[in-house]
């Protein structure tokens, strides 16, 4: 791996862009200001944001908060800090007795409280409770023994199972800290119900691993668990920092964000990415005169213990601005960590892959492969149509494969302390950061590649087109899709001359092509909601006309199939031709 430091390839090198027959060129624009970023500065702020356990919504996170305030003030951003009120849940005190001999046990955020006594009876081994373990198991009342750490989808399906409990065990000694609900951000009336309703604990993989023996040898093992967790509606704050484009504070901007509140001390996650924060957005704004939009820098609270529910509130609360003005949402966790030397699988929209291509191969030499973003990182902005690229960024390699965490053996424990933060690598993902933000903000017409968001969606229309055949017309889908594709690469190839206006209306229309394109690949379609913590399926809009293309011809399940079916391709259709006139006005703007 090159060292940070190094002479990097020339600015503009074609270095993997996938997905377009013409792979966009970087337009012609000031060189970086990666080089100078600062260790020391970093290691120097992120000791005294190490100081703090930063639970959601205490006395501690906020005063930790302030602290980055006043070094964004330094930085020359306006500042606010917002308060909301948001659903939080803090685990308290957890016992698990297994035929009354204690072992070492933790709670998850949103557990339920165990009741007077504690929870008892005889686990029931359900594996790695994916939906096959639980298929047609009369698993009412019982505690669920599983393996690998508390998820929301395991808390889910055992909440519908009407389970009374689980129990999961960790991959190794070590215990991890999880937030178990599958409710994007706060919990409404709609919602609420699908909050998890069972008492959730988690042991090491010795002791998990010795109920689990004792099962399968026939033996009845009686485990008991105890959780306090204290749930409920607390003030959380939103550190906004503001710095505005050349035309004010009407600009469209940047939002580059990451969660303030940890785990413990949490100082890999994410007091690490709060200093890297704070020194792009002081590197960057050395360089403000060169600046074609501004940038909006946003710390979270209550994405440990909410559910993302800080960003969730500001999408919500903040609906209108951000869809007339939020260009892109580069999120930021975990950086740094000691011994993350791989880079290559950090995740982008297809919209934003080139960039993260050409900043991680300029820096690192790796060759990028990317990887699709995933419900996680405060990605709360799908449904406004804002393309977002990161959140984790440099991963462990395969040798640490063997403790199945990308982010080290002391992610979400009591150890994630600063001896986990390498400042070499810090430095080396911060410079990948401003790389990326800076061409975000000083690029003449923003650098969203929408040619090959076109191409994701013509994969996955391909297989398709055979099951569906004489079936379900989906031709049209994938010519409207190609058009989308055309219009693009039409763009690209006219931005780099692009004089000032030209490049501000171009801009414009490209956000408003987003705002078609971005809901129609990672929500069921409505702008407006919060798709669950869950995985989803690329395109999500597509999978009625997935579902249908799995039925059998003529059978009454193609019949209701075919009814989603068509309001699927409707929702699509709509969102390429909303694409295609947005991609129309920009190619007419460049001329």
């Amino acid at each position: 791996m090159q060292a940070p430091g190094f002479p990097l390839p020339p600015r503009g090198a074609r270095i993997g862009f996938p997905n377009t027959e013409d792979p966009p060129m970087p337009d012609a624009l000031p060189e970086s200001p990666a080089p100078g970023v600062s260790g020391p500065e970093m290691m120097g702020n992120l000791g005294e944001i190490a100081r703090w356990v930063k639970l959601s919504g205490t006395a501690e996170e906020r005063e930790a908060l302030s602290f980055i305030e006043r070094r964004m003030r330094d930085y020359g951003y306006r500042t606010q800090t917002l308060l909301h009120d948001a659903f939080i849940s803090l685990p308290g005190k957890a016992a698990v007795l297994v035929d009354g001999t204690p072992v070492t046990a933790i709670t998850q955020s949103f557990s339920q409280p165990s009741p007077a006594g504690g929870l008892s009876g005889i686990p029931l081994y359900v594996g790695h409770g994916t939906a096959a373990d639980f298929a047609g198991r009369d698993l009412a009342g019982r505690i669920l023994l599983i393996e690998g750490m508390a998820t929301p989808a395991t808390a889910q399906r055992a909440t519908r199972a009407g389970a009374a409990g689980q129990l999961h065990i960790s991959h190794h000694e070590h215990i991890h800290e999880m937030c178990i609900s599958p409710v994007w951000g706060s919990p409404g009336a709609g919602t609420i119900a699908e909050m998890p309703r069972t008492v959730a604990c988690s042991i090491a993989q010795a002791d998990g691993a010795a109920i689990r023996d004792a099962l399968l040898a026939g033996k009845q093992p009686v485990v008991t668990l105890h959780a306090e967790v204290d749930t409920g509606w607390r003030k959380t704050p939103i550190l906004v920092a503001d710095l505005d484009g050349p035309g004010g504070a009407e600009d469209p901007f940047v939002l580059f964000s990451g969660h303030h509140d940890t785990w413990y001390h949490g100082v890999m996650d994410n007091g690490s990415a709060n200093a890297g924060m704070m020194e792009v957005a002081r590197v960057c704004a050395a360089r403000r005169g060169e600046w074609k939009r501004g940038l909006r820098v946003c710390f979270w609270s209550g994405h440990s213990h909410g559910r993302y529910s800080g960003s969730a509130w500001y999408a919500d609360a903040h609906w209108d601005e951000l869809d007339r003005r939020c260009v892109a949402h580069v999120n930021v966790d975990s950086l740094g960590g000691t011994g993350a030397t791989v880079l290559a699988n950090a995740a982008a929209m297809a919209e934003l892959h080139h960039l993260a291509a050409e900043a991680i191969t300029r820096t690192t030499n790796q060759d990028y492969r990317g990887k699709r973003k995933n419900r996680s990182s405060d990605d709360s902005f799908v449904g406004i149509g804002v393309p977002s690229m990161f959140g984790t960024l440099s991963e462990q390699p395969a040798k640490h494969e063997a403790a199945r965490n990308a982010l080290g053996w002391w992610w979400h424990t009591p150890h994630d302390l600063i001896d986990k933060v390498d400042e070499a690598n810090l430095v080396r993902d911060a410079r990948i950061m401003t790389d990326v933000v800076w061409r975000l903000l000083a690029t003449p017409v923003v650098p969203l590649d929408h040619a090959a968001t076109a191409a994701s969606l013509l994969a996955e229309l391909a297989p398709l087109a055979g099951p569906l055949a004489g079936r379900f017309p989906i031709a049209p889908l994938g010519e409207a899709a190609r058009r989308v594709q055309a219009a693009a690469q039409a763009v690209a190839a006219r931005a780099p001359s692009a004089g000032p206006e030209a490049a501000a209306a171009a801009s414009a229309a490209l956000m408003r092509a987003s705002r078609a394109l971005v809901p129609a690949d990672y929500t069921a379609g409505d702008r407006f909601l919060h798709p669950h913590a869950l995985p989803m399926p690329d395109w999500a809009t597509l999978q009625p006309i997935r579902d249908l293309a799995a039925t059998k011809p003529g059978s009454d399940a193609e019949k209701f199939a075919a009814v989603d079916a068509l309001r699927a391709r409707n929702r699509l259709a709509f969102a390429l031709r909303e694409a295609e006139a947005a991609l129309g006005d920009a190619v007419a703007a460049l001329g």
